[in-house]
């Protein structure tokens, strides 16, 4: 009896893991631009720069639109 709920606890973990999504935010990618593109265009070079860079560009848009809206910053 133990070990079937302990089973079905193990299961159910990796169930939930398996369905969380690795990348929440832009935020979150932009250091996974240049593998995203690589994983994206393995074989052609200028598709997978040109991606990398509009990539890299959404972050900065998106950092700069968020920059004061951080949870644990100082009030001044």
């Amino acid at each position: 009896m133990l070990r079937n709920v302990i089973l079905a606890a193990a299961v159910a973990g990796l169930v939930v893991g398996a369905a969380v999504p690795l990348q929440s935010s832009p935020a979150e990618a932009a250091s996974g631009c240049f593998k995203a593109a690589k994983a994206k265009y393995s074989g052609d070079y200028k598709a997978r720069v040109a991606y990398r860079k509009e990539c890299k560009a959404h972050w900065k848009t998106y950092k700069t639109a968020h920059a004061g809206h951080h949870w644990f910053k100082k009030a001044a």
